[in-house]
C-alpha cells in the first residue's frame, strides 16, 4: 500500500488524534526524488528525523532491537489516547473498543499483504508463537523442527508440548555465513520426517541478523505436508515484504521492536485455512471456529497501545518503509564492512545485502560476549547486549533509525582497540 492510500485509511477511523507527523512529511517531500538507497545515505535528512527522538546522552544506544522506543510524535499520539480513553471510560470500551481495535488490524494487514481476518493484536512475539505452539493438536511421537538459534522462549514451549503430549523436537543449527539458500533450506529439509508437524524458522535472527529464504523453506516444507511458523520478531516494519509472498501458515511479531509502537504490541497471522485447526489458549466459544479472534480473548487490556499502533503505522508511511529498511541495511554494513578484515575481530553476521539488514554481531577473539558487552559499556559509553549461544559469541548490534554515523565510528574504534 502507497503512503497516501495508506494515510487516507487512518484518517477514517475518527479518534481526533492531535494533527502530527507535519515536519517529518516535510522533510521527505525534499528527498523523494532520491532512490532509497541515495537517501539512506543522506545524513542531513536522517539528523532531522533523530531530532524527533528523546535520547539519553548516557551512552551510544546500539541495543534496539529488544524495544525500539517510540519517537516523539507517537509518544504524544499514545498519551493522547490514553486521555481520551480515561475520559471516556467503560462507555469507550463498550462501544467502539472492538471497532477501533479491527480498524487497527485492517492496518495491520494492509501493510502486511494479508487478510484482515488473518490477524490478531498481541502483545509481543513469544505470545503470539506460544499461541501456535500451544494450540497445535499434538500426538504422542509427533516431530517439531527448530533451530538451536531461535529464541529461547519459543524453544521452552516446545520442549513444555514435549513433557505435555510427549512430541519429539528436533533441533539444527543455522550457518552464520551460508553459500547459498539451498544449504538453509536442505538444512531444514534433512530434519523433516513423515512424522514432523510444524517448522519454525526466523525470518531474521534475533542474535545475528540473518535472513532466512522463507519462501523457499516454506515450499519444501508444504511438499512435505509440513506447516511453516515464521518468528517475525525482527523483520516485520524491519525490511520490506508481503505475506502472500512468503506463504507461510503462521507468523508472530513484536510490533514494539522495529514498528516503535508502543511496549507491549504484538502482531499474529495466521493462514485463514489454518485457523480453524488451532486450539485457543483461553476459553471463547462465542464463536465460529475459523474467526481468528477466538484465538485473542485475552479480557480487559490496555486498548491505547492499539491505537497507537495505528500511529506508528502512520510514522512508518511518512518516512517510507523502503527508504528506512534501505537506512537500517546501509548503517549495518557502514560498520561491519569497516571490521570484517580485521584479524581478531569476528562477524556473525552474512556480508551479502540480501542476507542481513539492520541487526549484526560481532566478537573479539579470546573475548568472552559478556566482557565485551561490559567494557564497550564501561570504557566507550557504548550500550550493546551479549549474545552467547551456539555457534553464536559476541555482542548483536542494533542501531535505529536515529544512529548517525559519527556513533557508528566511534564504535569501529572501540572494536579496533579492542581487537588489537
Amino acid at each position: 500500500m502507497n503512503k497516501r492510500t495508506f494515510l487516507k485509511h487512518f484518517a477514517a477511523l475518527g479518534l481526533g488524534t492531535p494533527v502530527l507527523f507535519e515536519s517529518i512529511s516535510k522533510w521527505v517531500s525534499e528527498i523523494e526524488h532520491l532512490s532509497p538507497e541515495e537517501a539512506a545515505r543522506n545524513e542531513e535528512f536522517w539528523a532531522r528525523v533523530r531530532a524527533g527522538y528523546r535520547l539519553k546522552p548516557d551512552y551510544i544506544n546500539l541495543e534496539n532491537g529488544y524495544y525500539c522506543f517510540t519517537p516523539q510524535e507517537i509518544l504524544e499520539n499514545l498519551i493522547h489516547h490514553i486521555r481520551y480513553i480515561n475520559y471516556q471510560g467503560s462507555y469507550y470500551m463498550r462501544t467502539v473498543q472492538l471497532d477501533n481495535k479491527r480498524e487497527i488490524c485492517k492496518k495491520l494487514a494492509n501493510h502486511a499483504g494479508c487478510s484482515a481476518e488473518e490477524i490478531i493484536i498481541t502483545r509481543n512475539t513469544t505470545e503470539s508463537l506460544d499461541t501456535i505452539i500451544g494450540g497445535v493438536h499434538w500426538e504422542k511421537g509427533d516431530e517439531a523442527v527448530f533451530a538451536l538459534q531461535d529464541y529461547g522462549a519459543m524453544r521452552d514451549m516446545f520442549e513444555l508440548q514435549a513433557k505435555r503430549h510427549g512430541i519429539v523436537n528436533k533441533t539444527v543449527s543455522l550457518p552464520n555465513h551460508p553459500k547459498s539458500d539451498s544449504e538453509i533450506v536442505e538444512l531444514y529439509a534433512n530434519a523433516i520426517t513423515d512424522k514432523t508437524k510444524l517448522l519454525m524458522v526466523c525470518h531474521m535472527v534475533n542474535i545475528t541478523g540473518q535472513i532466512l529464504p522463507i519462501r523457499k523453506i516454506c515450499d519444501m516444507a508444504h511438499s512435505k505436508g509440513v506447516d511453516v511458523m515464521v518468528d517475525g520478531a525482527h523483520a516485520f516494519a524491519h525490511i520490506y515484504f508481503n505475506m502472500r509472498d512468503l506463504d507461510c501458515d503462521y507468523y508472530g511479531t513484536s510490533l514494539h521492536k522495529w514498528l516503535s509502537a508502543p511496549l507491549g504490541a504484538g502482531m499474529l497471522f495466521v493462514k485463514k485455512e489454518k485457523i480453524a485447526g488451532i486450539w485457543q489458549m483461553f476459553g471463547d466459544m462465542g464463536k465460529e471456529q475459523d474467526d481468528i479472534e477466538r484465538l485473542n480473548h485475552t479480557g480487559t487490556h490496555p486498548v491505547h497501545t492499539d491505537l497507537a499502533i495505528g500511529n506508528a503505522l502512520e510514522y512508518l508511511y511518512h518516512l517510507g518503509p523502503e527508504r528506512k529498511e534501505a537506512r537500517l541495511r546501509y548503517l549495518q554494513q557502514y560498520w561491519t564492512s569497516k571490521v570484517r578484515d580485521l584479524p581478531n575481530v569476528i562477524v556473525n553476521t552474512p556480508k551479502e545485502a540480501h542476507r542481513a539488514c539492520g541487526i549484526a554481531n560481532v566478537g573479539i577473539k579470546g573475548m568472552e560476549p559478556s566482557d565485551l558487552a561490559k567494557t564497550l559499556m564501561d570504557k566507550y559509553r557504548i550500550f550493546t547486549v551479549a549474545i552467547n549461544r551456539p555457534n553464536v559469541r559476541g555482542c548483536r548490534i542494533t542501531p535505529n533509525i536515529y544512529t548517525n554515523t559519527r556513533e557508528l565510528d566511534a564504535f569501529v574504534e572501540a572494536l579496533k582497540e579492542l581487537g588489537a
